[in-house]
């Protein structure tokens, strides 16, 4: 789909993920990439052709590769900034980045990552713990955020995070975010609102080396810490303003690597090349939720969100909206990512996420919200029981998604009216709270800590007209806050798979929001100039290009040399 780049830009500066009961120590560097059995591209040789992707979300660039800033240009926290470690869900190993190994305290309240040696700035400056102890002062100080970190010290080449409690997500919330250069930084007057046109990052590809408004190139790092693994010349970024657009440049050969949704696949895009192209969606994407205003009546009615899930018909969702390229949710609100985590048995007999339109209308007949004789709903003050899905103009995948739950409600009396203007409009009405209902790409870590707190937590809800970034519904349950403190406080397997199990009856219980499916990880990839792609036999990554994954894969891909 065409996510809109705030999402995917995080609220603070690197991807934050929730560690859960995960290997505290250092995993091995990826598996090395398969070779392609596919024939040469044409006997050419691609060395000297940089590696070129869409954005269909981005209609044109701005020279801004602030890494803080929601509006950086692509490829800024994945190609020219880089983490301390890398989770990747695909195949669930944690790679040694920065960092070369890092442990817990066993009273959980510290976090200490060593610092690889050796590592320089894309300007030949070394790469320091000194270094990470300033990004995380100056992002406390620009963006906030991480208030279980009381203070970070270093000393031998190591970096220790106190905590003021014990927190287990810590070790991937601080691990995974990206790391920027102090002796740069420091003499910026306004690091909020710089553009960096000239970065300097520790990343394979950091060089500005053309930058228009439709297009720009990144070239190597010339000082870069795995020398070996720049084996692409560069990366060339193409803007479009809809899914249309970069799925032509696809399917045209213009572009090697693109992950937005793209109907027909096999047929559209395979077919025109099969022995090259290919496409993996692994079922390791967030959970896609229809929100509902939960301040607004009667969405504050967990009866009326039950019924009003009881009424989507999630096959007819998933077959018609995404091509079939996913299934329907269930009750626990677990994407394909928490499998090991969901309750199996509240699973097996989930009944508000099952269509059932009858029980849909009896629950609403019984709310007190009465159709008239033309079989149209009223609420309680007799206005009509209509309201509207807002959702971005370019997401044509999304687009489908809202027009068969308008269609839907009409089985029960309601009026959704599909609203759709650009995303930023959309993101906005999301952000102060004044929308009626939406679509969402929820919080997707390591563990469900993160998406549990965004989906109930107190703590993560804002007020109508104070900008939230999560939440966007506006529930929250004191409940969840207590859960999510037995998950946080303890590593003991045992104890977080119990308050998970207990947070996932919560949610069943109250319906914070309507879990529609999970949401496909979209990759394809044209291997005609590259190969080493992930994909189902070699799972290193998922391939999003816009993730901290991403940097596994610009440094294992190989062009074809004849």
């Amino acid at each position: 789909m065409s996510r809109p780049q705030r999402w995917k830009t995080l609220r603070l500066l690197g991807v934050t993920l929730a560690a859960g009961a995960l290997a505290l120590t250092g995993c091995s560097q990826p598996a090395s990439s398969p070779s392609s059995s596919a024939p040469a591209g044409g006997g050419k040789d691609y060395s000297d052709t940089p590696l070129t992707l869409p954005r269909e979300d981005m209609g044109t660039f701005t020279r801004n590769f602030n890494p803080f800033s929601p509006n950086a240009a692509p490829m800024t926290q994945q190609a020219i900034y880089e983490p301390l470690i890398i989770y990747s869900a695909t195949n669930g190993q944690t790679t040694p980045w920065l960092a070369t190994e890092w442990k817990v305290g066993a009273d959980g309240k510290n976090v200490e990552f060593t610092i690889r040696p050796d590592v320089k700035w894309s300007d030949g400056q070394p790469l320091t713990a000194d270094d990470v102890v300033y990004t995380f002062e100056l992002q406390k100080k620009l963006l906030g955020g991480y208030e279980y970190v009381d203070k970070v010290t270093a000393e031998s080449g190591k970096v220790r995070f106190a905590l003021n409690k014990a927190y287990s997500p810590a070790l991937f919330e601080i691990g995974q975010h990206v790391i920027i250069p102090k002796h740069v930084w420091s003499e910026i007057k306004d690091p909020a609102k710089d553009t960096n046109e000239k970065p300097v990052g520790s990343g394979p590809y950091t060089e500005i080396t053309r930058f228009a408004a439709q297009a720009f190139e990144l070239g190597k790092n010339p000082n870069y810490w795995q020398p070996d693994k720049q084996k692409i010349a560069g990366i060339k970024m193409l803007a479009f303003s809809g899914n249309d657009g970069a799925n032509l440049a696809a399917v045209n050969g213009d572009v090697d690597w693109t992950d937005q949704f793209m109907p027909n696949i096999e047929k559209t895009f395979v077919a025109k090349d099969s022995a090259h192209r290919h496409y993996w969606f692994p079922p390791t994407g967030s959970m896609i939720n229809w929100q509902l205003n939960t301040t607004k009546a009667p969405f504050n009615d967990p009866v009326v969100r039950k019924a009003l899930s009881m009424a989507v018909d999630r096959d007819q969702v998933t077959k018609i909206g995404m091509n079939g390229y996913t299934g329907p949710a269930d009750c626990t609100g677990l994407s394909g990512s928490y499998e090991k985590w969901k309750d199996t048995a509240l699973r097996d007999k989930c009944e508000w996420t099952k269509l059932n339109v009858d029980k849909a209308n009896q629950l609403l007949d019984e709310a007190g919200y009465a159709k008239g004789a033309d079989g149209k709903r009223t609420l309680k003050d007799g206005k009509p029981f209509e309201f509207k899905f807002s959702v971005g103009a370019t997401s044509s995948d999304w687009l489908s998604v809202a027009n068969v739950i308008a269609q839907n409600m009409d089985a029960i009396g309601v009026t959704l009216k599909v609203d759709s203007p650009d995303w930023a409009q959309v993101v906005a009405g999301y952000e102060q709270g004044d929308f009626d209902s939406g679509i969402v790409w929820s919080p997707n870590d390591p563990a469900p800590y993160k998406y549990f707190a965004a989906m109930m937590s107190t703590r993560t809800v804002k007020p109508v007209g104070k900008k939230a970034t999560e939440n966007y519904q506006r529930f929250g349950d004191p409940r969840a806050d207590t859960l999510l403190d037995t998950f946080s406080g303890t590593s003991d397997e045992a104890a977080q798979k119990d308050a998970i199990n207990q947070l996932q009856q919560l949610f069943d219980e109250t319906a914070p929001v309507i879990p529609l499916f999970p949401g496909p990880e979209w990759g394809a990839y044209n291997d005609l100039r590259f190969t080493g792609w992930p994909n189902e036999q070699n799972p290193y990554a998922s391939l999003s290009a816009r993730s901290v994954q991403t940097v596994l894969i610009l440094t294992t891909l190989e062009p074809r040399k004849g």
